[in-house]
């Protein structure tokens, strides 16, 4: 689609409407294979496996959750592919011109800290391998550096620097190496299952963790209910849907080079459900096999590989984790926050710009590193800030919009969506009115119960939601939007 009269304030190449078109089902089935397959998609997996207390509750928690996923999705996705449009213009509908611009950086901020938190994954597989040997083990022992040790702090950095390497040459290069890393990362999960299931003498189903064991590991999840009950069955459901809520807000920088929905659908029906429950299920199998060879609940598949007598098989699952690792966070956390950043300053950040500052500010968390502790709470606490945006965005495209969108307009200061000086009042007042009870209440007060914060990001869809669809119903809008 040609952009005629496009602003310059809001308007690149990176942010134009996709016009190739070439993500067929294949290419969307590996943006989840390469969100889900990371050492952190498997440390969540087996911490939420404890929580579940037995394997008939976790794939159900987990089967539940996965279908929610899918319809989510498929939500979003369906209007990317139709306004081919990536995440922060297409919230320039709901929020604005310009008030887009604050969903935008809470986007890119999210992503910088889940940036942070994958490439420390990825690193610390490499520093796993390296202290099989005497000479490193030596200098990650005695060296510290910024809170780490030394060799942590080099591998850190020379994988964050690796990944830059991934997007010099645009989407399309992003596209190719997602295509082959999703499915290798497959390749070694199931080599470490086999492994595993070998030395424990077959597959089991039944999880010989002992309760005490599982208190212990799961005291500071910050998930309700002791392992096994009803409530922390709902709770691990609700964190795995959870996870996905920076995806949610911006799947629509993927969608939109799909050539139809048809296509979306098809990637997404086998990369969410089906993908999704066979990872969690070999994430379950493993942990069982992994106690019963090792008799230690090991979370981190690289503290698994660690006890491989094989070098060869370490060195093997070490490679291919982190670069699965890398695949989620040129997916998930570098093409968003490049988009991002990219719309509020379109003159002077392009794509590549973008994720070089997202870089730099995961760079600069490293020394504090907010994502260590409990995986379930720092998913719940980072997807938390995000429901409101998602809620208003999805209340306004397909109730108050009907799925009709003046893509044009999007690109132009004094067009359709200029609103109150270029910002949503509405959506500004809603979007914070559902923070306010999904991140600020739950967070910083005691105000509401403890399990509120697990449910967090629903309250802030659901709050946010109604308000915006309430306010735009009580004073719509001047100008209705048309096709």
């Amino acid at each position: 689609m040609e952009i005629q009269n496009a602003s310059p304030s809001l308007y690149n190449e990176d942010l134009a409407p996709a016009t190739v078109r070439n993500w067929g089902p294949f290419s969307i089935f590996n943006v989840w294979t390469s969100d889900v397959h990371s050492l952190w998609g498997y440390y969540l997996a087996a911490s939420l496996f404890l929580l579940c207390g037995s394997f008939v509750n976790f794939i159900l928690a987990i089967g539940l959750g996965s279908l929610v996923i899918y319809f989510l999705m498929t939500l979003v996705g369906n209007a990317g592919v139709r306004t081919g449009v990536p995440y922060p213009v297409l919230a320039r509908a709901s929020f604005g011109v310009w008030g887009a611009n604050i969903p935008a950086l809470v986007r890119a901020i999210v992503a910088c800290f889940w940036y942070g938190a994958q490439t420390s994954a990825a690193s610390g597989a490499v520093v796993a391998l390296l202290t099989r040997m005497d000479s490193f083990r030596a200098f990650h022992q005695s060296t510290h550096l910024l809170g780490h040790s030394g060799l942590e702090v080099i591998c850190f950095v020379v994988v964050w620097a690796l990944q830059l390497l991934i997007i010099q040459r645009g989407m399309e290069t992003v596209r190719r190496f997602q295509d082959w890393a999703g499915p290798a990362v497959w390749v070694m999960m199931l080599i470490l299952a086999i492994f595993l299931c070998v030395r424990a003498g077959g597959i089991s189903l039944t999880s010989p963790i002992p309760q005490d064991v599982l208190l212990e590991k799961t005291r500071d999840a910050g998930v309700p209910g002791e392992p096994g009950s009803l409530v922390a069955v709902f709770a691990v459901a609700a964190t795995w849907i959870t996870y996905f809520a920076a995806l949610y807000l911006n799947f629509c920088d993927f969608a939109r080079y799909a050539p139809d929905t048809a296509a979306l659908r098809k990637g997404n029906i086998w990369g969410l459900p089906v993908n999704l429950i066979l990872f969690s299920l070999v994430a379950g199998v493993t942990t069982i096999a992994a106690f019963d060879v090792y008799h230690e609940v090991l979370l981190h598949p690289d503290q698994i590989s660690a006890k491989f007598d094989s070098w060869f098989l370490a060195l093997l699952a070490a490679l291919t984790f982190a670069v699965a690792t890398l695949g989620i966070n040129v997916v998930a956390n570098f093409v968003s926050p490049a988009f991002d950043f990219s719309n509020v300053f379109p003159k002077y950040i392009d794509f590549k710009k973008g994720g070089y500052i997202a870089a730099l500010i995961a760079l600069v968390l490293y020394p504090f590193a907010p994502w260590e502790g409990s995986a379930a709470t720092f998913v719940g606490v980072i997807g938390a800030t995000m429901g409101p945006i998602f809620g208003v965005m999805m209340v306004d495209y397909y109730l108050i919009a009907k799925g009709a969108v003046n893509v044009p307009a999007l690109y132009q200061e004094n067009g359709e969506y200029h609103y109150q000086g270029g910002w949503s009042v509405r959506a500004l007042v809603a979007a914070g009115i559902g923070a306010l009870f999904s991140s600020v209440l739950p967070n910083f007060t005691s105000i509401l119960p403890s399990w509120w914060g697990v449910y967090g990001w629903f309250f802030g869809v659901g709050i946010a939601g109604a308000v915006y669809y309430g306010l735009r119903v009580a004073v719509p809008s001047p100008v209705a939007k048309t096709a």
